[in-house]
Order: C-alpha cells, then sequence, then structure tokens
C-alpha cells in the first residue's frame, strides 16, 4: 500500500475501531469476541482499501465485514465455550443503576436470533438507514423491516420481564 494510503487508512481505522467493537459487543455479547471481529473487519477493509469507495461505501463496508465476522465466530465450536459465568457478573458501584441497565439490554439483545440481533443493533445503534441495513447483511428492506419489528416486540418483552431472558 503507499504511503497515502496507509495514513489515509490508519486515520480511519484509529476513529472506526472503538465504534465497530461497541457494534461488535452489542451483536455477541462477549468484549473479547467483539475486539477479534473488529479487528478481523479492519483487515478486511485494510486489504480491499483501494478498491472501496471512500466518499459514500467506506463505513458501509466496514460494518459489512464486522458483521461477517461476529457470525463467523458464532458458527467456531470453540468460540461457544464460556469461560466465566456471565449470569454471576462481580457486583460494581453504581449508584444510579447505569450499569444495571446496560446489563439488560445485553442480555436481552442476546435473547434475539441473530439476524434480528444484528437488524436492530445496525439500525438503532449503529444508526444506519433500512437500505444500508438491507445491504450489509445481504437482504431485502422489508426484511429489515420485519426483522427489526420482531425484535423490537422481544425486546420490550425481555425488558419488561428479564427474568424470561434465562430461558
Amino acid at each position: 500500500m503507499k504511503a497515502p494510503d496507509e495514513a489515509e487508512f490508519t486515520e480511519f481505522a484509529t476513529s472506526a475501531i472503538r465504534r465497530l467493537r461497541r457494534t461488535a459487543y452489542l451483536m455477541c455479547g462477549d468484549w473479547h469476541r467483539a475486539e477479534d471481529a473488529a479487528q478481523d473487519a479492519l483487515v478486511k477493509v485494510y486489504r480491499r482499501w483501494h478498491r472501496i469507495d471512500r466518499t459514500q461505501g467506506l463505513n458501509g463496508y466496514a460494518h459489512k465485514c464486522l458483521v461477517t465476522a461476529v457470525l463467523d465466530q458464532s458458527r467456531r465450536p470453540w468460540r461457544r465455550e464460556r469461560l466465566v459465568d456471565a449470569d454471576d457478573p462481580t457486583p460494581l458501584p453504581d449508584p444510579g443503576g447505569t450499569i444495571d441497565d446496560r446489563l439488560l439490554v445485553v442480555r436481552a439483545l442476546a435473547g434475539l436470533p441473530p439476524s434480528q440481533r444484528a437488524c436492530v443493533v445496525l439500525r438503532h445503534y449503529a444508526d444506519l438507514s433500512i437500505e444500508q441495513t438491507a445491504d450489509i447483511l445481504g437482504i431485502s428492506t422489508g426484511g429489515v423491516k420485519s426483522q427489526t419489528s420482531r425484535a423490537l416486540t422481544r425486546l420490550r418483552e425481555l425488558i419488561d420481564h428479564p427474568e424470561r431472558s434465562a430461558t
């Protein structure tokens, strides 16, 4: 890669890594997997840097790579192993209850099928349009709308009754 392209990619990667990592975390619920997925996505972006339309498609392509990385990780049997019991987190000081609310949302997201979770995260967290989400996931805009609607209905149920998310 040429020096100007290298500098441009480095600038993009520096600004995008945190956003990609948070998006991946909301999709998979594990910070280590999210870090791996974000790095995998940036590697794919790097490999195609000279071919990507940087005026319109850069963030979309990075999110597409990220979704693919998260879904690929979830299909690997060794990734399903759990080293830490996620149901018994270490209590943290949280006078405002903010951490509890975040954990409730992350657990509720984990209760969704991967396609619905991806639609909700890309639409409402990454703030992508229906069309961008459809392109990233490789489904129709109607598919994005129906998946998002079902996901939001299920999230409301899980958040209103958190004890159901354990089933």
